[in-house]
């Protein structure tokens, strides 16, 4: 079973990772905690859809790894995986249901990441269709929906896709999480993959204006438009209204 083999896989990665020899959905960058913060979700549900959790006596399995491995360190690819998922959170179906569908993603396209790739929403949505057929995926949980001759990305997988760049591999390779038309991006490469404008911390950015400093001075002293200071701003402000 792919199970047993991508969940070998994921331990032998994960025991190895290096700077060097890593790929970047492997990159390990966030703690639970962290992770879930950026993503605007409570700890617990990311550590269910992570790892798996306990109700009642029945252990119910990981939608994200292979298998619980109480790990609380989160790659890049699980990160943007997570993405993925909160777009579903309030569906009212239990997110195990696509299960399934993944595990079989990764078996078709070989990689422990199938939804930080771009296959599954460009090339591969008739694959996809099929997956979801076979494993009697529930309608709100849908990736993509027939549409006359053609398959559409559900409402929620294109919103997902609209806020993720892809490198020349096809790899989730950028988050934009306030999406495309803002400058906030969440970049593994850069400042450990927190939200940055231009390599700039959007923290940082908010703090000063927070502390009373103009939008033009605090763009004026770090070389940026004042519309992308703006940007991270009122990204940090939603973040924070979230939060609290």
């Amino acid at each position: 079973m792919y199970s047993v083999n991508s969940a070998q896989r994921f331990a032998s990665r994960r025991s190895s990772l290096t700077s060097t020899s890593v790929s970047i959905l492997e990159r390990p960058l966030y703690g639970v905690g962290e992770a879930a913060g950026l993503l605007g979700l409570g700890v617990g549900r990311v550590r269910a859809w992570l790892d798996g959790y306990e109700r009642g006596g029945t252990f119910y399995q990981p939608v994200i790894r292979p298998e619980h491995t109480g790990d609380g360190i989160v790659t890049w690819g699980e990160f943007v995986e997570l993405g993925y998922l909160r777009e579903y959170r309030r569906k009212g179906v239990p997110l195990q249901r696509l299960r399934p569908v993944i595990a079989a993603l990764r078996d078709e396209y070989q990689t422990l990441y199938p939804l930080a790739t771009a296959r599954p929403f460009v090339h591969g949505r008739d694959l996809v269709l099929m997956l979801q057929r076979q494993n009697d995926l529930p309608q709100p949980l849908a990736i993509v929906v027939p549409s006359g001759q053609t398959i559409l990305l559900a409402d929620e997988a294109e919103r997902f896709f609209r806020k993720v760049e892809f490198d020349s591999q096809e790899t989730a390779s950028r988050l934009r999480p306030a999406g495309r038309a803002s400058s906030v991006v969440i970049d593994p490469l850069v400042r450990f993959g927190r939200p940055s404008v231009r390599g700039v911390s959007t923290d940082r950015l908010w703090e000063l204006y927070d502390a009373g400093e103009p939008l033009k001075v605090i763009s004026e002293g770090y070389d940026l438009p004042e519309h992308e200071v703006r940007a991270a701003v009122a990204y940090e402000e939603q973040q924070r209204s979230i939060a609290a």
